[in-house]
């Protein structure tokens, strides 16, 4: 069986100690470590716990990085599928190697410094402090206030972004790539049924797409300012592509058979990451991208390059490193 190892710093990471300091918490993660991926209902019949109990622990363990979920449809609307992160879990005092800190670099890029973009109405930018400029008028993506938005929207199109090839100039190929981002589907209004397939291209080279279920405004996101109307979007689905020598992912689906060395990492200096709908997309059903100010992450757009001498992302027994979490 392969191993998973998640190393620690306790006093970096004081968010996943105090996600471990419950029996309840410790329960779930063993279940799931243990039996697989599960939804909420399932854990919370199997391990005899109400569902409202289990679903607060979840997202408590969510936010410190110890489980992923993602949205599956159901008979009846969606379900939350949850999955553990790791298999073993070190903590660990010691400093981080240098070899590791110059063959891994991680960027976060905020979602308003996009270095071109193409939308179609209805389309929009916010900052946590306001709406930026005119809605549903594409040329106010090119407004320079649109460096504070926290969050943009449209229908069609793409925005794209420009991130720096640091390991290029270290002279590092990058063995693995992960892009992480906050999105949803884009309707007017919201509803949680309304598809959306969202694409990711890198040095315009598609890599994969991921079906948003839908535009969710059941209840006002963590982050979301108290100005914005509820009847607008108040949260999305932290989604991560990871780009492998082995091909896409998204969670533990394959989503297509593009590698890091496809990519043509090692000639490009920037690494030109573009979120958008295609044309021909089966379900083009919008975009809602969150930043910090908004939604229930407060993170900006995530890029992780992993060098070819950096442990991968996932670790066999004798390694030290997997890949770590940004809770």
């Amino acid at each position: 069986m392969q191993r998973n190892f998640e190393v620690v710093d306790p006093l970096e990471r004081i968010d996943v100690l105090r996600a471990l300091a419950s029996e309840i918490r410790l329960r779930i993660l063993r279940h799931l470590e243990s039996d697989g991926p599960r939804n909420v209902n399932e854990l919370a019949a199997e391990l005899g716990l109400p569902q409202s109990t289990v679903s607060s622990n979840v997202q408590t363990l969510e936010e410190a990085g110890l489980v992923e979920t993602r949205a599956q449809k159901a008979r009846k609307g969606n379900q939350k599928i949850c999955r553990s992160t790791f298999t073993d879990l070190l903590l660990s005092f010691r400093a981080a190697a240098p070899r590791l800190a110059e063959d891994a670099v991680e960027v976060s890029m905020p979602i308003g410094l996009y270095s071109r973009a193409e939308v179609s109405a209805p389309c929009g930018l916010c900052a946590p402090s306001g709406v930026i400029g005119d809605l549903d008028v594409p040329d106010t993506f090119l407004e320079p206030d649109r460096m504070r938005a926290g969050l943009l929207w449209f229908t069609r199109g793409f925005v794209e972004y420009q991130f720096p090839n640091n390991l290029k100039t270290r002279g590092s190929l990058v063995r693995e790539l992960a892009l992480t981002a906050e999105l949803s589907s884009e309707v007017p209004g919201t509803s949680e049924n309304w598809p959306s397939d969202i694409t990711l291209w890198i040095n315009g080279i598609e890599v994969g797409t991921w079906t948003s279920p839908g535009d969710f405004g059941d209840t006002r996101g963590t982050y979301t300012p108290a100005w914005w109307k509820l009847r607008g979007s108040q949260y999305g689905l932290l989604t991560t592509w990871r780009v492998t020598p082995e091909g896409t992912f998204i969670g533990d689906d394959r989503i297509s058979d593009v590698r890091a060395e496809d990519l043509d990492l090692e000639v490009h200096r920037s690494v030109r990451v573009r979120l958008g709908i295609r044309e021909d997309a089966d379900h083009p059903g919008g975009l809602n991208l969150f930043g910090r100010g908004f939604g229930n992450h407060d993170c900006d757009i995530g890029l992780k390059l992993v060098g070819e001498a950096s442990a991968p992302l996932t670790a066999d027994a004798d390694s030290t490193l997997s890949y770590p979490h940004n809770g």
